[in-house]
């Protein structure tokens, strides 16, 4: 596989992503009626698209040094 093909299908890659994780940042409106004091803190934490990217980014690492090393 040629370093130009390799570098274009990483670009889209990355770009795919991208768009996916701006879509899941889009929040949502207050509402009308606001918080009430006795609503506790959310404590749920998002990590999907942190993690699809780090995976996304280690796959890709780990398929250039295998290529590095056919050479």
């Amino acid at each position: 596989m040629h370093k130009t093909t390799l570098l274009r299908s990483a670009t889209i890659a990355a770009a795919l992503l991208l768009a996916g994780a701006a879509q899941q940042a889009m929040a949502q409106s207050p509402g009308t009626g606001g918080p009430t004091p006795t609503t506790p803190a959310p404590t749920d934490v998002p990590v999907d698209g942190g993690a699809s990217l780090l995976l996304a980014g280690s796959v890709a690492y780990g398929l250039r040094k295998l290529r590095q090393r056919r050479k």
